[in-house]
């Protein structure tokens, strides 16, 4: 699958376009495939490492990220998709709904597909929603 993903903190130029293992479901996750995502404040500050709030921010915030490079080089937190794999213990979501979430500090949703626990901020979408409206209103 593609992803935007990045090795290093820095600007946006720091990000490329670039094939990817596909995630498999664990028992209780659900497979989306992104079909919306957004860029957002902590997408930003998380890629550069928090730069612009100070060298103190900055190394907290590579504590939490990774010291010299990012442990999670796909970012993105907002998504809208549709279910194309569960768990086999997953009850609540069935291949075909369509869903939004927030995947909150794991990120990932700045690929083709995610994985996301059944318990976690994932819903079925409103009837009528498109995917770029769904994905930014978590």
């Amino acid at each position: 699958m593609k992803a935007v993903v990045y090795d290093t903190y820095g600007p946006a130029d720091v990000l490329r376009l670039e094939e990817v293992a596909r995630p498999v479901p664990k028992e209780d996750e659900v497979l989306i495939q992104v079909h919306a995502t957004t860029v957002n404040r902590a997408d930003v500050h998380t890629r550069e490492a928090n730069r612009s709030n100070g060298l103190a921010i900055s190394v907290l915030a590579r504590m939490v990220s990774g010291v010299r490079r990012p442990r999670q080089r796909i970012l993105g937190r907002e998504f809208a998709g549709e279910v194309v794999g569960v768990g086999a213990a997953v009850r609540e979501f069935a291949v075909g709904e369509r869903v939004f979430g927030l995947s909150g500090l794991s990120f990932g949703a700045h690929a083709e597909f995610i994985c996301m626990r059944e318990s976690a901020r994932i819903a079925q979408m409103p009837v009528g929603m498109s995917f770029e409206e769904a994905a930014p209103i978590w």
